[in-house]
C-alpha cells in the first residue's frame, strides 16, 4: 500500500498532521490511544517520499529504547529501505552519538565509558567514605539524586551557592569530587550525556551551525516528558530555518518527580513560533464509558491545553468500582474477577493490575499464587542491569580499555581470586599518588605486597593481558563467548546453588546472542566492541524487560504508560495512597496525581475496574483510609458501584449517594439517622447511614460543602449537634 492510500485511511486530524506544510512548526496534541506513533511514522514517510527530504536531514527523538526500535522497524517497512544511518533514538542515545563523533571537542577521549546508575552509586558511596561523610545523615542515594538533579537542570558545581544549607554544602563537596573523578577516569553518566553534548554544540559555533543546517526536520515524541536539559537541547538545535514537529499530551505528563517539566509543552508556542497545534482526540483503544469518566476527571486540572477524547466504538460496560474492607478483600475481588475473564476465554496477559506503589503488589501476588494464576511484575531488572551481565561486560570493557577503573574494581576479585578489600585500597592509593590508572598501578606495585596478595594481583593482570591477546582477531560474539568462559564466570554461576533454575548461565548465553544481533552500522563512530558496550549501557537506562505472554501483568501506573490491556484493574484509590500523601498540600502535585490516574484509566480497552479499601496494612502498619478524592470526580452514570456486604458476597448498587441502601441501621448511642454532626475538616453534615462495630465501625455523612463521605467512627471525632 503506497502513502496516498495510507493517508486516505487516516482520520481528518491525523491526515492534517501527516501532510502539514513541511515549512511549518507543529505541536500534535495527541490524546491517549489516538494513534500518535502512526502519525509520526507517516509524517517521516511523507517528508521523504513526497517532499524529497533526505533521511540524513531528519532527527527523530523518542523517550525509550523500545519506542526507538519500534520506529526504526516501522520506518524500514514504510520506506522499503534501510534507515541505519538516520538519526533516530532516545535523547541519551543521540547525545551519546554526538559525543562519539566529536570526543576531542567535548574534552573526552575516544575511549570514554558510560556509567550506569549502579556504578555511579558505588563511586558516590566511595567518595563519601573517603571524606568520612556519615551515610546515616547523608544517604548515598539522596546525594546521588542531588547530583543528577543539578545536571538535569544544566547546573555545574561552580554554579551552586550552598549558603547555610548543610546538606547542600556537603552534597556539593561530593559533587565536585565526583566530577573530578569522572574527568580523571574518562567517565560519563546518563545526565552528563545531555549536558556535555549541549555544551559541545553551544561552545563550538561551527559545529552547531553544521547540525542546525543538517537537521532540517526535528521530530520529538512524548514532548510532555522533556526535562530542562532536553528542552534546551532541542531549542539549541532549532535556528528558525529548520522545523520542529512535536508530539505530546499535557494530560499524560506524569514524570515531574524525575525532572519532566509540563510547562515545556506550554512554552512551545512562544519558543518555536509560528506553531500550528493539531489535536488528535479520536480514541481507538477504549470504550465510551472509560473515556467519558477519564475526560471528567482530567477536566478538573487547571492550565490544560484542552481536549476531550471520544470514540465511535460505543459506550461499552460501566466501570466497576469496588469498595473493599481490607487490601486482602480487594485482592480477592480482583483475582476472582480475573478468573472470570479467564474462564470466559481471555488470556492471562490481557489482564493488568495497576497500582500507585510497588508495596501494593504483595496481596495480589499471594492470591495469584494461591489460585495458580501465572503472573509477572513488569518493571523488574532490565537484561543489561543483571549482575552476571554487568560482570561479563566489565571484563569486556577492561580487555578493550585497561584504563577503565570502574570495570577493574568490579572484576578484580570476581570470581574470587584472593584479592581482598585491603589490597584493592592499596592499589587505589598508589594510583592516586602516582596519577596513574588502577590496572597500571596493580602491575607497578604488586611486588610491594605480601606474597599471596602479590601473586593474586599479578595473576589477574596477566589474565586480562592474555585475554586481550587472544581476542584481537575474534569477531564480537566469539569474543563475548571467550570472555565469559575464560574469566571463570560460566564456571562460577554454574556452581551457584542459589540459581537453581540456571537463569544466570542462561543469561550469559543470551549475551552471546545479543552480540550476534548487534548492528554496528548504527554506532560506526567507534569499533564494534565499544559500540556494543555503549549500547548495553544505554539500554540499561531505558525500558524494563517486556513481559512474556500468558501472565497477568502487575505494575505501577508509571510503568504502564504507553501500554494497553483489554482488562485493567486500578487498585488502591485512597487518600494518602492515590493521591499520595506527599502531594496532598501541593496543587501542582495533585494535578500530576490526577494525570497519573487518567493515564491508568486510559490503559483499559474493554473493561476498567477500580477499587479502594477502608483499611489497609501498608509499610508495616494498619491504616484507615478515606476514598480517593478522584472517585467523587467521576459522573456516577459511568460507574457500577460494588460493595462487599459483611458476611455476604459482593452486591451491586446504582445509587448516587449510598452504597448500602438496603442496610437499615438502628440508633447507636449519640449516633442516629438524621443527626447533625460537625467534622473538623468537612464542617456540618447530616448522618445518612452507619454500620459495623469496633475498629470497623463507619458512619456515612452528607456534608453541606464537601458532599457525602464514609468515615471511620473511631477517627472521625464528630461533634454532635
Amino acid at each position: 500500500m503506497n502513502l496516498p492510500e495510507i493517508i486516505n485511511k487516516l482520520n481528518n486530524e491525523q491526515s492534517q498532521a501527516v501532510t502539514l506544510d513541511s515549512a511549518q512548526n507543529a505541536l500534535i496534541l495527541a490524546g491517549a490511544g489516538s494513534g500518535k506513533t502512526r502519525v509520526l511514522i507517516h509524517r517521516i514517510t511523507y517528508l521523504v517520499t513526497q517532499k524529497n527530504v533526505h533521511l540524513d536531514d531528519i532527527l527523530a527523538v523518542t523517550f525509550t529504547n523500545k519506542a526507538a526500535n519500534e520506529m526504526r522497524e516501522r520506518l524500514n517497512v514504510s520506506l522499503a529501505r534501510p534507515i541505519r544511518s538516520m538519526w533516530v533514538g532516545t535523547f541519551h542515545g543521540l547525545a551519546h552519538r554526538l559525543l562519539r563523533a566529536h570526543p576531542a571537542e567535548a574534552n573526552l577521549s575516544s575511549q570514554f565509558q558510560i556509567l550506569d546508575q549502579q556504578d555511579q552509586y558505588r563511586i558516590v558511596k566511595r567518595l563519601m567514605k573517603e571524606i568520612q561523610l556519615d551515610e546515616s545523615k547523608f544517604p548515598v542515594r539522596k546525594v546521588q539524586w542531588f547530583i543528577n538533579q543539578q545536571k538535569d537542570e544544566g547546573i555545574r558545581p561552580n554554579d551552586i551557592e550552598a549558603g547555610h544549607n548543610y546538606f547542600v554544602k556537603k552534597s556539593l563537596e561530593i559533587f565536585k569530587l565526583y566530577e573530578a573523578h569522572c574527568h580523571a577516569n574518562d567517565l560519563i553518566d546518563f545526565a552528563e550525556l545531555l549536558v556535555r553534548s549541549y555544551e559541545l554544540l553551544k561552545n563550538n559555533p561551527a559545529l552547531l551551525s553544521h547540525y542546525q543546517t543538517r537537521f532540517a526536520h526535528i521530530l520529538v515524541d512524548e514532548f510532555q516528558d522533556t526535562n530542562t536539559m532536553q528542552y534546551k537541547w532541542i531549542k539549541l538545535l532549532f535556528n528558525g530555518n529548520n522545523k520542529v514537529f512535536c508530539v505530546g499530551d499535557d494530560d499524560q505528563s506524569i514524570y515531574g518527580w524525575r525532572g519532566a517539566k509540563i510547562e515545556n509543552i506550554l512554552k512551545l508556542e512562544k519558543d518555536f513560533a509560528p506553531l500550528q497545534t493539531i489535536r488528535l482526540e479520536q480514541n481507538y483503544r477504549s470504550t465510551g464509558n472509560i473515556l467519558n469518566a477519564s475526560n471528567a476527571l482530567i477536566a478538573r486540572n487547571s492550565n490544560r491545553m484542552g481536549k476531550s477524547l471520544w470514540t465511535d466504538a460505543g459506550d461499552g460496560e460501566l466501570i466497576d468500582l469496588y469498595e473493599a474492607r481490607t487490601e486482602t478483600d480487594e485482592a480477592d475481588f480482583v483475582i476472582s474477577a480475573i478468573q472470570k475473564h479467564l474462564d470466559n476465554g481471555a488470556s492471562a496477559n490481557e489482564c493488568a493490575i495497576l497500582y500507585r506503589s510497588n508495596a501494593q503488589s504483595r496481596a495480589f501476588e499471594e492470591r495469584l499464587i494461591k489460585y495458580n494464576i501465572p503472573y509477572i511484575i513488569y518493571g523488574g531488572l532490565r537484561f543489561f542491569e543483571r549482575a552476571e551481565i554487568k560482570d561479563a561486560l566489565a571484563y569486556l570493557r577492561l580487555i578493550e580499555n585497561s584504563a577503565d577503573g570502574v570495570a577493574f574494581e568490579r572484576v578484580v576479585n570476581f570470581p574470587t581470586r584472593g584479592i581482598g578489600a585491603t589490597t584493592v585500597e592499596k592499589v587505589r592509593v598508589f594510583a592516586r599518588e602516582n596519577q596513574t590508572q588502577l590496572f597500571q598501578a596493580a602491575i607497578s606495585m604488586a611486588s610491594t605486597l605480601p606474597t599471596r596478595a602479590a601473586n593474586a594481583l599479578i595473576g589477574f593482570t596477566q589474565l586480562i593481558e592474555r585475554m586481550q591477546d587472544d581476542t584481537k582477531h575474534l569477531d564480537l560474539s566469539e569474543k563475548v563467548a571467550y570472555v565469559i568462559k575464560e574469566s571463570g564466570l560460566v564456571a562460577h554461576y554454574s556452581n551457584d546453588k542459589t540459581d537453581k533454575a540456571g537463569s544466570k548461565t542462561a543469561n550469559l548465553e543470551e549475551l552471546i546472542t545479543a552480540a550476534k544481533q548487534y548492528n554496528h552500522e548504527e554506532d560506526s563512530d567507534m569499533n564494534e566492541t565499544m559500540g556494543f558496550i555503549s549500547q548495553s549501557s544505554l539500554d540499561s537506562s531505558g525500558d524494563a524487560n517486556s513481559p512474556p505472554t500468558q501472565n497477568v501483568q502487575l505494575m505501577t501506573i508509571h510503568s504502564a504508560k504507553g501500554l494497553e490491556f483489554p482488562y485493567v484493574f486500578l487498585a488502591g484509590l485512597e487518600e494518602d495512597l492515590f493521591p499520595s500523601r506527599q502531594s496532598k498540600d501541593e496543587p501542582h502535585l495533585i494535578d500530576e496525581e490526577r494525570r497519573l490516574c487518567y493515564v491508568g484509566m486510559t490503559r483499559a480497552m474493554k473493561k476498567l475496574t477500580m477499587s479502594f479499601a477502608i483499611k489497609r496494612f501498608l509499610h508495616g502498619q494498619s491504616i484507615y483510609a478515606y476514598p480517593s478524592r478522584f472517585l467523587s470526580e467521576f459522573p456516577k452514570k459511568h460507574l457500577n458501584q460494588i460493595k462487599q456486604k459483611y458476611g455476604a458476597t459482593p452486591q451491586n448498587y446504582q445509587t448516587d449517594d449510598v452504597f448500602n441502601q438496603d442496610i437499615k441501621p438502628q440508633a447507636n448511642g449519640d449516633l442516629s439517622i438524621g443527626r447533625t454532626v460537625k467534622h473538623a475538616k468537612f464542617g456540618f453534615g447530616t448522618v445518612l447511614n452507619f454500620e459495623g462495630d469496633g475498629e470497623s465501625a463507619r458512619v456515612q455523612v452528607k456534608f453541606k460543602t464537601a458532599g457525602t463521605k464514609w468515615l471511620i467512627s473511631a477517627y472521625a471525632n464528630l461533634e454532635f449537634h
